[in-house]
């Protein structure tokens, strides 16, 4: 599941809480958190072992037009050699070879490039969403400690000036 959907769901649990009859707290089922919290345990793991999927493939990726490229440039050297022994074959030789290593370090630049644009644009989603995650669990835990400080005011605010719990104004 996607760990934006449970941040939704946390979210939607916190916010349509029943409230404790009184007092500004709210009451949650302790076991719905505790599920959500372990499907975002389970999610975000995943989320990163994807990222470093894309990562290791645009690597892989990379080698292998390195590869290539070191491959066609032998070629090229090969060809150039078994024709070396006259001049005018010599010349379109190394035209056709640099033509070829040309062509070659074109295509592994696009390659690479793709690849990285690949993996950048897969890397910034997972940064935005973590982002989001963060950001949902920084508010998440901002309620929750201004429902706790609500409730330490309202509970000192009811012992009166005198701390004896009648508010007689002594």
């Amino acid at each position: 599941m996607d760990v934006l959907v449970l941040i939704d769901k946390l979210d939607d649990l916190v916010h349509n809480a029943k409230a404790v009859p009184l007092t500004d707290q709210v009451r949650i089922d302790r076991e719905e958190i505790y599920d959500i919290l372990d499907q975002m345990r389970a999610t975000i793991p995943e989320e990163i072992k994807q990222a470093r999927w894309i990562v290791k493939e645009r690597q892989e990726m990379l080698a292998e037009a390195k590869r290539e490229v070191d491959r066609l440039l032998a070629e090229a050297r090969e060809q150039a050699v078994r024709e070396a022994s006259q001049t005018e074959i010599v010349k379109i030789a190394e035209r056709q070879a640099q033509d070829i290593v040309d062509d070659a370090r074109r295509e592994a630049r696009e390659a690479r490039l793709e690849m990285e644009d690949w993996a950048d644009s897969m890397l910034a989603s997972l940064e935005v969403n973590l982002d989001r995650f963060l950001v949902a669990v920084r508010r998440g835990r901002e309620r929750l400690h201004e429902r706790s400080q609500e409730s330490v005011v309202a509970g000192r605010g009811g012992l009166g000036d005198n701390g004896s719990g009648d508010d007689l104004g002594y």
